[in-house]
């Protein structure tokens, strides 16, 4: 009885945090409307208040995941055009750069397809990848010191 009440105060903990932290990515990114919202921040918002001491909730793995990702995207478009291949060549690219770099993130397995899709820009990389990844970031490393038992990030290179 004493372990779920345990689960459900730190349940409770990470909604708050979760709460606050998508709140403030989604304000940073814009409107709610844009084509560009990133979806694939719900996906690093659990890694972030759920999953805090994994590998992929890490900062190098969070910005890695999500820069590299989009930025493979992008360039794919730019290069190759938005066929449907093109889509699935630029996730599977992004697969083996987060393996090869450490900084498999899986929520960031998502960008490429987005960045595809809505024929992005370099200017993407900044607003909403770095903003929004950016907000959720440093709301999971402020609710980390309030919080108690949890301390985030675990390692800043892992």
């Amino acid at each position: 009885m004493k372990t779920d009440r345990n689960k459900l105060h730190e349940l409770g903990w990470s909604v708050i945090g979760a709460s606050i932290a998508i709140l403030a990515a989604l304000w940073f990114v814009g409107d709610g409307h844009s084509p560009f919202l990133l979806a694939s921040l719900g996906g690093s918002t659990v890694f972030l208040f759920v999953l805090t001491e994994t590998e992929a909730a890490q900062p190098r793995a969070l910005f890695g995941g999500h820069l590299g990702g989009a930025l493979i995207g992008i360039v794919a478009y730019k290069f190759l055009g938005d066929a449907m291949w093109v889509s699935a060549l630029a996730v599977v690219a992004t697969m083996v750069f987060m393996v090869l770099t450490r900084t498999v993130h899986p929520p960031a397995g998502a960008n490429p397809l987005f960045m595809v899709y809505n024929h992005a820009g370099m200017s993407v990389l900044f607003k909403p990848v770095i903003m929004g990844v950016g907000a959720l970031f440093l709301v999971a490393l402020f609710w980390s010191r309030v919080r108690p038992g949890i301390s985030y990030p675990v390692n800043w290179k892992r």
